[in-house]
């Protein structure tokens, strides 16, 4: 069974960087596709970006242009560069591992346990 482990979190000032990683081990030879979404107290989990092997990548409006999204296939890991952090990008993050459809990503129902990304003076 594939299991997804997230690192990289921590307390960050605003305007400060973060770089979260997420490694799949579990037999699994490629990332097909690869989400990452986040959850803060008292709201839905929502989307933050995704990347398919074939390099298509998506952002919700709200990281769009302040987050980078990449993998290493040989590794088993996909990245999220966080820059320009907003005390609103306060929350856990989350990997998923989906599926391509059409040639984009889909979220699947595997989920890593999440890592805490705090933004506070």
């Amino acid at each position: 069974q594939v299991q997804l482990v997230e690192s990289g979190g921590g307390l960050v000032q605003p305007g400060g960087s973060l770089r979260l990683s997420c490694t799949a081990s579990g037999n699994i030879f490629s990332f097909g596709a690869m989400g990452w979404y986040r959850q803060a107290p008292g709201k839905q989990r929502e989307f933050v970006a995704s990347i398919t092997r074939g390099g298509n990548s998506d952002y919700a409006d709200s990281v769009n242009g302040r987050f980078t999204i990449s993998g290493d296939n040989a590794k088993n890991t996909v990245y999220l560069q966080m820059n320009s952090l907003k005390p609103e990008d306060t929350a856990v993050y989350y990997c998923n591992k989906g599926q391509v459809v059409a040639g984009y990503y889909r979220g699947g129902n595997f989920w890593g346990q999440g890592t805490q990304v705090t933004v506070s003076s």
